[in-house]
């Protein structure tokens, strides 16, 4: 009969079949379908078993085994197995720990038990026909004798389904589509865990309107249903870069977490099978994991006018999108087509993310006093703060954290206190120099003292374009209770040293853009 255990049989003149000698020899091979050689092939050698097969994408045994909802081994006598060492490198130079090792393998039979039965389950990894991606596939072999009228395995079965919605769960992760599958990303939720709306700044009633139409929203299903309105809900962040759209809405995520709500973040709709299968992949999964958040982050660019309609479609919902809040944020509302900002149904609300104004930038200098309280070292006085957002009109919140990070790294590094240079005038050495020192239009060489400056273009009546107006620091006199603090004086140099670096081609204004990890 062979060894049923290890999956081997004796072909004749001496010679032992083996699943792995299979494997192998197909590979070694001009091959055709593997699925159905590698199912045959054990099938074949294991006459006195059940064989259900089960992709690892939709139930995956072995981290079912690993969260120890189960227990598997490999079986190594033999070297019937094919396995790799990798390394994970710790995650950062100065991190005290050494990385760790981890074992990946491509084919191997494993012992498995589960809930009192036992299995002896085959893993395969095999390249794809098209060399485009692999194929993870498992192969479940339960006693022949565990079989019912269709066929199946009933213990077999068992084992599937509690894997596979132990699988489709998170457990400290959130659901990333990127490349065109969707995977689980416990690096995005330990970002989430220190979003809380208390560290958000926005003006006070947009942001309680936004907390209390999302938690209205997921509390609303009777409602919905007693008046036969689909159970969905799309909304629009829009507004200035760096002016709080994504941490909004890592908010969001961290505050759903605790009331069991699934959030779901898109990165690109670019995959190897088209955005079209993407667009539909994505709106399976949110389904599945129905209620839920789907995130769509720089709207505008990611629906194209060859998926446009695709996706509009999706949108929807020509299947069943209940409890499905779907959330895109842009820079640029009016970039996006008209019937994904306008039409009625599928983005109802809209909240605009302006460049804060000065109450909003008081209060975000207030929570920073806040964070350095327990730091002794720095003098934070209360009136700091309505100084700093005078000297930072049209800042994002990105630039007033910048200003406040490199404050910090300005006194820890002993720099607190460098002379204020330019304490009587808000004109800088680089203005002045560049107001001395002109150019000659058209021939690009200095002019020099009585040569003028007229090029050959103005002088042909041509129209000279317009430079743009030039972002300054505003003049704001400083209390004198302020004049000799440290903090104070190195907050309104570093503000100056961030106009001085401002882009000041973009109509939003003075901006830096967030990313989510």
């Amino acid at each position: 009969m062979g060894d049923f255990v290890n999956g081997t049989s004796h072909a004749g003149h001496g010679q032992q079949d083996t699943v792995y000698g299979r494997f192998k020899s197909h590979f070694s091979a001009n091959r055709g379908d593997t699925e159905v050689n590698m199912f045959e092939a054990v099938r074949s050698l294991h006459p006195d078993k059940h064989v259900t097969e089960i992709p690892v994408f939709q139930a995956d045994l072995m981290e079912f085994a690993e969260a120890g909802k189960a227990t598997a081994r490999l079986i190594r006598n033999g070297e019937e197995f094919l396995a790799y060492r990798g390394y994970t490198a710790p995650t950062g130079r100065q991190s005290a720990t050494e990385g760790k090792l981890f074992e990946r393998v491509k084919f191997g039979l494993h012992e498995y038990s589960y809930d009192g039965d036992d299995f002896l389950v085959y893993v395969m990894d095999w390249p794809d026909a098209d060399n485009q991606g692999t194929t993870l596939m498992q192969f479940v072999l339960a006693p022949k004798t565990d079989v019912d009228a269709e066929n199946h395995s009933p213990t077999a079965d068992k084992l599937i389904k509690a894997a596979g919605r132990y699988s489709t769960d998170l457990h400290e992760e959130i659901y990333v589509f990127d490349g065109g599958y969707w995977a689980k990303n416990h690096k995005l939720w330990e970002a989430v865990q220190s979003s809380f709306w208390e560290d958000v700044i926005l003006d006070p009633a947009m942001k309680d309107t936004l907390i209390k139409d999302v938690d209205n929203f997921f509390d609303s299903r009777a409602v919905y249903k007693e008046y036969s309105v689909p159970w969905k809900r799309g909304v629009i962040f829009h507004g200035s870069p760096g002016c709080g759209k994504t941490i909004s809405i890592k908010a969001l995520m961290n505050a759903l977490q605790k009331r069991d709500v699934a959030s779901l973040y898109v990165k690109s709709f670019k995959g190897c099978q088209g955005m079209q299968h993407s667009i539909r992949s994505i709106f399976s999964q949110a389904r599945e994991m129905a209620p839920c958040m789907l995130v769509f982050e720089d709207l505008d660019s990611l629906v194209v006018d060859e998926v446009r309609s695709y996706f509009l479609n999706e949108i929807d919902g020509l299947e069943d999108n209940d409890g499905m809040l779907i959330i895109g944020s842009t820079n640029h509302l009016d970039r996006l087509d008209p019937g994904i900002a306008k039409r009625p149904s599928r983005f109802d609300r809209k909240y605009h993310y302006k460049l804060p104004g000065e109450r909003e930038r008081v209060l975000y200098c207030q929570y920073w006093r806040q964070k350095l309280q327990q730091n002794s070292s720095i003098e934070f006085h209360e009136d700091i703060c309505n100084v700093v957002a005078q000297l930072t009109e049209g800042f994002s919140f990105a630039y007033l954290k910048e200003l406040f990070v490199q404050t910090l790294l300005a006194i820890v590094g002993g720099r607190a206190d460098l002379e204020d240079d330019t304490d009587d005038g808000y004109v800088t050495v680089t203005d002045t120099v560049a107001e001395e020192t002109k150019v000659v239009d058209d021939s690009a060489k200095l002019a020099k003292d009585g040569e003028t400056t007229t090029s050959t273009k103005e002088k042909s009546g041509e129209e000279k374009k317009e430079p743009k107006k030039k972002m300054q620091m505003p003049e704001v006199e400083i209390p004198e209770h302020l004049k000799e603090s440290s903090l104070m004086r190195i907050l309104r140099k570093q503000t100056k040293a961030l106009f001085q670096e401002m882009d000041n081609t973009e109509d939003d204004g003075i901006h830096a853009r967030p990313k989510f990890d």
